[in-house]
């Protein structure tokens, strides 16, 4: 790794609050979902909030600080490439933000929880109790289509987070990279690409 590291307040607190409201509300409400009971009221309330932080999120990977904004860290093919050959080096990359792979990714996440949202909106479980706020503005087959996506996209997010968890472990455990302490104070190693 060419330079010395660098400690630079790199996550804002506006963002650092968001991955963390996200991660509460989408694990309980992916737990609620799963073995919750049988009128899901805080379920629905929780996929609202993901739903405005989603929202928060497109907004402010557009006009937020420059180390929030989607054009800051989303990489080509190239990118991804060089830095997957470097990848399980046992050595930190002190990649300022989320490295290649890992934007992309965040990109991923946050797409498929706006589509689990969307989804709920317009479901209908024929419970008679736990219909979509939206429901009675699509057809039927929009109904069961968005039920059977929410199904689908409780499974995808469970596999992205348990990828994510297991991606922060192998950065800490492998390449010696705290990434966990960077989305609570802000401040991260780096070295400057420039």
């Amino acid at each position: 790794m060419n330079g010395t590291p660098v400690r630079v307040k790199l996550w804002d607190p506006f963002l650092r609050g968001f991955h963390w409201l996200l991660a509460a509300s989408v694990i309980i409400g992916w737990t609620l979902g799963q073995f919750g009971p049988s009128k899901m009221t805080l379920h629905f309330w929780l996929g609202y909030l993901s739903g405005a932080l989603i929202l928060f999120r497109v907004v402010w990977g557009l006009v937020g600080p420059p180390e929030a904004r989607f054009i800051h860290f989303l990489s080509g093919p190239r990118a991804i490439i060089r830095y997957a050959r470097g990848m399980f080096r046992r050595e930190p990359s002190y990649w300022h933000g989320h490295n290649p792979m890992g934007a992309w990714s965040v990109i991923a996440l946050l797409v498929l929880i706006a589509l689990q949202v969307a989804s709920g909106l317009v479901s209908d479980p024929d419970d008679y109790i736990n219909i979509g706020p939206l429901a009675s503005e699509v057809s039927a087959a929009t109904r069961k289509l968005a039920l059977r996506w929410h199904h689908i996209g409780s499974t995808l997010i469970l596999i992205m987070v348990v990828l994510h968890v297991g991606i922060v472990l192998f950065y800490r455990y492998w390449k010696h990279e705290d990434l966990i302490r960077p989305m609570i104070t802000g401040w991260k190693e780096v070295i400057r690409r420039d």
